[in-house]
């Protein structure tokens, strides 16, 4: 089956990190431990969401991405 692709941004509604397709959710919420894979210069790589309860910020484990760098990166799912 391919992947879907979108753009992760914060829902503030579910205060989790998600998936928008055309300014719209298509994954109102992601959960720790999920795993999808991101867009970074220009190779896709895969990586898993993770929330920081002392920091408050989601985060990538691979590519160490955190809290804002996180918004509008583009993400297969």
């Amino acid at each position: 089956m391919e992947k879907k692709t979108g753009i992760l941004g914060y829902n503030y509604d579910e205060e989790r990190m998600g998936i928008l397709s055309f300014d719209l959710w298509v994954k109102d919420g992601l959960h720790c431990g999920e795993t999808l894979e991101v867009l970074i210069d220009d190779e896709w790589v895969s990586d898993r969401i993770e929330y920081s309860s002392r920091t408050k910020e989601w985060y990538l484990v691979n590519t160490k991405l955190s809290g804002d760098q996180l918004e509008r990166l583009k993400v297969k799912y």
